[in-house]
Formats: C-alpha cells, structure tokens, sequence
C-alpha cells in the first residue's frame, strides 16, 4: 500500500493496526517534521531523532551555531536573514574570500549547496535560489562559509541521546560524472571502509566531532537518539565538519550496513532502549562498493517505466537494492532517478569494485546512466590499478 508519510495520523493509524512495535524513519523530511515526536507521544518506539534534534540536518545555521559553541570544528562562516539582501551582497562583494560556499539553510532535496569562484557567481546564485521554487523555501536563512580544501568522508554512528557508537566510515560520489564532473546528485556510488581514515584518524574523529556532538546535543536538551552522519572534509589542519545528516545515507548506507557484523534490528533497539553503552559493534573483513544505476536525465526529469533486464544474471554474492523501481504487469520498471543500488564485496578494495561493475554490466534498462569510477581515489591512495 503507499503510506503517506506526511499525513502523522495515517502513519499512526497503520503502526496501531499492525501492531508494529519499533518504528524507523528513514527520510530526513518526517524527521525533521517531527513524525518521531509524534508517534512516541503515543507511546511507540522509533528510531530516528526529535524534531529538535533533526534540525542538525534540517537547519544548517542551527548546526552551525551548535559546532561553533561547543568546539565542535567546521569551517568559518556568516549567516543572513531572507530580507538581508543587501547585507550579503555588500559580504560577497567587499568581505568575502573565493572561493566560497552558499547553502540554503533547510532541506533542498540535496541541491541547496553551491561552490562559487568570484563574487558575480555568488550573486547569480542568490538569485538562482530566491526564484528556484524549492531553493526558495529552504532559504529562510542563507550560509555563507569558507571554503575547505581537502577530501570528503563520511563518519556513521549512533546515538542513544549520550552514548554513541561508530558503525563505519565511507566516501560518497556525489556530482553525476567520471571524475567528479557535472551536477551534484544524492549519490552515484560509495565504498567502504575509505582508505583516507585509519583507525587513529578514526578515533580521533570520534573524540572531537561524533562524541562531541552527541554532548552538546545533551547540554543543550535535545538529546540525540538515531543515526548521527557526519560528513567530513579531511584538511591540512585535521577533520572537519561538513554538514550532518540524521539519518543513513543513500549510497553509503548501502556499503555499511552488509559490513555490520551485528543484527541491525538488535542495533537500533539497543538504541532506542537507552543501552548502547553495553554495545559493541565489529565489521566484516573486507570492503564493499556499491554503483548506482540511473535514469538518463538524473539528476534533472526523467522518463520512467523502461523495463530492467538482468537482474536474474547477477552475481549471487552482489546485493541489488531498489530505489527508483516498481511492479508493472509483472515485470520490474523504472520509477525514478537513481534505479539501483549494485552492491561488491571483496577481501580488497579493487576486489569489491570490479564484482559490483561485473553485475552492473549483466544489468539493462533503456537510458541506463553510472559512473565508472566508483572508488577510484581509494584505489589511487592504497596503490591499486584504477583501470
């Protein structure tokens, strides 16, 4: 049935009638609308944070105003009022540093960050989102940050609102081509573990974002229970946040959760039972890659309903997601942007990559788009062939 998850009676309704006894929100749109307050004021346990604490996500100025009380590192950055038109362009033009970073403060469907070189892009961009319909309504409030140099990782864990525990670390593929070209997109493709983290990295970044961010959180009064994503940029002067997410990311979530050595079921109600500090969490030996296959067009519209042959020929040992599919008259069509999640494990990192292209290649669909790249900067840094 669709459920809409809008609609927090419908919700309620269909979690009462089925007798459903733990709840998880995926999207970060319910949560930050507060779909977890809701239905935990009636008594059910879910997994995902308050509306408070989504805001993490869903209000960048918010977490940055959180990181930049307690410590918590990220880049320098100033904020601006909707009406302070004037303010920002007197910052972009007479202030400001390039290049530079704007982001539209709430949720922007992964489109309201724009990297601009010179103070005549920043200005075109402010236009670009006060007359972009969705651009507009995540834009109450606009960031203006520093730009960091350096290479993007993603740290997971969770959180029981004081206790957090790391389940991996990932890098995404965001912009749509080979070589980190074009339009950014939610994820062409992520594999794990990333080889610009090791485990004293690792540690460190724990004992100065994710543990951090979970106190201040607590000090604050909102406490954090759910899965805390932290995306990183490793610079010359240590890691630094991002932005964070609330949620598991899409494809990241796909190269970790197989790693898990771990139900997740007991994961996520060790979380909301408040017990995570007598958790432990160990990864599968290996690494995973995962290669999305998308709709010509994406991230822009697409034509959906082009059957998908294949997927009966894949390895059995590759794990197929579906995102952007449905049913038709039997058969298995397309149905959004990004298709299909095509998921490699290896015992090496060339391994994983090379089982989840050799599926991809037994996969068909009319516009079938995907990089071919996937992990190559992990390649490149543990000295494998990229080829």
């Amino acid at each position: 049935m669709d459920l809409d998850v809008d609609d927090h009676d419908a919700v309620l309704e269909f979690v009462e009638r089925n007798g459903i006894t733990l709840v998880v929100i995926g999207p970060e749109k319910p949560l930050v609308e507060g779909l977890t307050d809701f239905l935990e004021d009636y008594g059910h346990k879910v997994f995902g944070p308050s509306k408070r604490a989504a805001l993490l996500e869903g209000s960048k100025s918010f977490s940055k105003s959180i990181m930049q009380k307690y410590g918590i590192p990220t880049a320098a950055y100033h904020t601006f009022e909707r009406h302070e038109i004037a303010a920002i362009q007197d910052h972009l033009n007479e202030v400001a540093t390039y290049p530079l970073v704007i982001k539209a403060d709430g949720l922007a469907a992964g489109k309201g960050v724009f990297i601009c070189e010179s103070a005549v892009q920043a200005t075109d961009v402010i236009d670009t989102i006060l007359n972009d319909p969705t651009l507009s309504a995540a834009a109450d409030v606009f960031v203006v940050e520093a730009f960091m140099e350096g290479e993007e990782v993603s740290v997971f864990a969770v959180s029981d609102g004081h206790t957090a525990r790391l389940i991996g670390y990932a890098q995404d593929h965001k912009r749509i081509g080979d070589g980190d070209t074009g339009p950014n997109t939610g994820g062409m493709g992520a594999y794990a573990p990333a080889p610009l983290v090791d485990e004293s990295a690792l540690a460190f970044i724990f004992d100065t974002i994710i543990q951090p961010t979970i106190d201040a959180m607590a000090a604050e009064e909102t406490p954090y229970k759910g899965v805390l994503y932290a995306g990183l940029m490793m610079t010359a002067d240590g890691p630094k946040v991002v932005e964070y997410n609330c949620r598991f990311g899409d494809p990241e979530c796909q190269v970790l959760v197989p790693a898990l050595e771990q139900d997740l079921l007991e994961m996520m109600l060790m979380t909301v039972n408040g017990r995570l500090e007598y958790a432990t969490f160990t990864r599968k030996s290996g690494f995973f890659c995962s290669v999305v296959m998308a709709s010509k067009g994406y991230p822009g519209s697409v034509i959906k309903g082009f059957p998908i042959e294949g997927l009966g020929l894949v390895d059995p040992d590759v794990l197929v997601f579906h995102s952007g599919t449905r049913l038709q008259d039997g058969d298995i069509v397309t149905n959004g942007g990004r298709v299909l999640n095509v998921v490699g494990h290896g015992a090496t990192l060339k391994e994983a990559i090379d089982r989840a292209y050799a599926s991809v290649a037994r996969i068909h669909f009319d516009g079938a788009t995907y990089r071919t790249d996937i992990g190559r900067k992990g390649l490149l840094r543990v000295g494998g062939s990229p080829s």
